[in-house]
């Protein structure tokens, strides 16, 4: 059974390396040293984990991230790309590859792309990984923070649709890792084409960045 999350681990761990403790990542403030305490938060600090996603609890996080991004920067790379310790959740059979396929290619591309960067070719299996895991993202990510209704599809997968009924409407369209980006709040450095009306994809862009060129189709 492919393992998505391992193959991505090791690829964003290779990527973090290359990089350097401080080139830039599409993640708003962070370098690459940043990014990677995170990681190692996220698996390892479990008392720290719940302020990634529960404001009153933010600032213990970012402490205890800073604290981490203090250690020698080959060091953290060194214990993400281990994987999780034993008694952490994500060391649990299944937990790593449900919980993060789409982390660790998503920050795999916050470091890529935020240099110059070509198209990566990701995998039929690697794409219908993702795409089963966009509806989780689009309504965790995207519903809450658009003023439209939005349609996610991507050719040869199908389309989904999140964010308030009735009203105006606008498709993005693209690969199903595009489109995870997208969701993700990482839309300027995505891939994706976009239908709907001048005013529509305005209030979208507004909310959720779109990249330069991608409107497209009906006005």
């Amino acid at each position: 059974m492919s393992n998505h999350a391992r193959t991505e681990r090791l690829r964003l761990a290779e990527l973090l390396t290359a990089a350097g403790p401080d080139a830039p990542t599409l993640c708003a403030g962070w370098t690459t040293r940043d990014l990677a305490a995170h990681l190692v938060l996220r698996e390892r600090r479990m008392d720290a984990a719940a302020g990634i996603r529960l404001r009153a609890l933010a600032g213990w996080t970012a402490r205890v991230q800073a604290g981490l991004a203090g250690r020698p920067y080959e060091e953290l790379v060194r214990m993400f790309r281990a994987g999780p310790p034993r008694l952490s959740p994500f060391a649990l059979p299944g937990a790593d590859e449900a919980a993060n396929t789409v982390e660790y290619f998503v920050h795999a591309e916050d470091v890529r792309r935020a240099a110059p960067w070509e198209p990566r070719e990701v995998s039929a299996a690697m794409s219908a990984a993702l795409w089963r895991r966009l509806p989780m993202v689009a309504r965790l990510e995207a519903a809450p923070r658009s003023p439209v209704r939005l349609g996610l599809r991507s050719v040869g997968q199908g389309r989904i649709e999140v964010g308030p009924t009735g009203g105006d409407y606008v498709e993005v369209i693209g690969e199903p890792g595009e489109l995870v980006l997208f969701a993700g709040g990482r839309g300027a450095r995505a891939e994706v084409e976009v239908e709907g009306s001048v005013e529509a994809v305005e209030a979208l862009t507004k909310a959720l960045p779109l990249p330069p060129g991608a409107v497209g189709g009906c006005r």
